[in-house]
């Protein structure tokens, strides 16, 4: 069985039984958010599972207390220049934030964001033949003002917004002709160019495994993350574009080394053109030129979900996977595999340079540690020109932080 999809169905399934959110679960005061009834479980089940062992820490003993600075360089003990995150994004009719793990905002100063449509985790079809939008644009308040998308994309995991306001959507999904492609949409809806073989996967230039993310160069030439099963099942890599969708090489492979990856699972590009790979499985950024020469890596900033970075170079980064083998529910909170193994960063979104590396702020997750294994928090994350911060998360909502400061 492929790593992730191992994992992912494992979220799914717990995702079914979460604790309902708390009365105190805050909302956006405009746009109210309409977030999942699992968004405040911090992914503990309602119940204990079957195989659970509690209580596995004395009493007196939970939560954990996390170092300043983990293993690998994350520092967990940064200001936060933000209030608490609110519940963000008013979807029509009822509906409710279901999983999401991309957000973003658009030159026009709206925010665009995808939901899987009623899907719970990240595996699944959740949109294939859903009758709902994926894909949806808000201003700033959470009001929204349009969704595109109906019956075009499987299961969206990144969306990538270029100069132009251009959305491209990556689809991490598979249904016969449908899924495992990229979508290029203009910011009106109309679907312009697609990469990748519907439904099909391939290992080549004119296919993927799982695509997660797309970054656009300012020449137009279009980077594409691919691997997000990870592992040695599928290939881990970036498939570079020219401006028309042609094909020109492969960067990178399945690795632990220098401009090798596992699950690169997100991508941004600094002011210098310098492409910036979130590495998830090897707990790292990576940085490489546009032809894919390594150039450094970077492992203060946690295990990437996520990366943002705006015209000044100003770098968020989302970590909502970071875990160790102990947890609060009884269980290990690894798979067999060891799947997000990061011991003693805490979960959150740092912010800092591009140009120099540093790690200025830290937004944390507020669940506690240990974690129950599944993911919390932001998965994809973006920023207004107000400097405030939006988190997409895999349980079910988006959340604001505004800036204090």
């Amino acid at each position: 069985m492929r790593r992730l999809a191992f994992f992912a169905a494992g979220i799914a399934a717990a995702c079914a039984v979460f604790a309902a959110p708390p009365a105190s679960a805050q909302t956006s005061s405009t746009g109210a958010g309409s977030q999942s009834l699992n968004a405040d479980s911090c992914a503990v089940p309602a119940a204990p599972p079957a195989n659970a062992t509690l209580p596995i820490f004395p009493s007196g003993q939970y939560p954990v207390s996390l170092p300043a600075v983990s293993l690998l360089g994350a520092r967990n003990d940064l200001p936060t220049p933000y209030r608490p995150g609110v519940h963000w994004g008013a979807l029509p009719d009822g509906r409710r934030w279901s999983s999401t793990a991309g957000v973003t905002a658009a030159p026009d100063g709206t925010i665009w964001a995808l939901d899987r449509c009623g899907q719970a985790g990240a595996a699944g079809a959740g949109c294939g033949a859903s009758t709902l939008d994926p894909i949806l644009q808000f201003d700033t308040e959470g009001r929204l003002l349009k969704s595109i998308g109906k019956g075009l994309i499987v299961n969206p995991h990144k969306l990538t917004i270029d100069r132009a306001g251009n959305l491209w959507v990556t689809d991490i999904g598979r249904m016969p002709g449908k899924g495992l492609q990229v979508h290029k949409f203009s910011p009106n809806g109309t679907e312009l160019l697609t990469l990748g073989k519907a439904g099909e996967p391939g290992d080549g230039l004119d296919g993927f495994q799982a695509p997660t993310e797309v970054a656009v160069a300012p020449s137009g030439d279009i980077f594409v993350t691919d691997g997000h099963t990870g592992g040695t099942a599928s290939p881990s890599r970036i498939v570079k574009f020219d401006r028309s969708g042609k094909p020109i090489a492969v960067i990178g492979k399945t690795g632990m080394g220098p401009g090798e990856f596992d699950v690169p699972h997100t991508i941004a590009i600094d002011s210098r053109g310098r492409l910036f790979v979130g590495d998830r499985q090897n707990n790292r950024i990576q940085i490489l030129d546009q032809n894919g020469r390594f150039v450094a890596q970077w492992f203060q900033f946690g295990r990437p979900s996520g990366i943002y970075i705006d015209k000044d170079d100003t770098i968020y980064v989302a970590d909502s996977e970071s875990r160790d083998g102990r947890t609060n529910i009884g269980i290990s909170g690894l798979p067999a595999t060891g799947y997000g193994m990061n011991p003693g960063a805490r979960r959150g979104i740092r912010i800092g340079s591009a140009r120099d590396g540093s790690v200025k702020a830290f937004i944390p997750d507020p669940c506690p540690y240990p974690y129950a294994g599944a993911s919390t928090l932001a998965e994809g994350v973006t920023v207004d020109a107000q400097g405030n911060v939006y988190g997409a998360d895999v349980n079910g909502t988006v959340r604001k932080f505004v800036k204090t400061k």
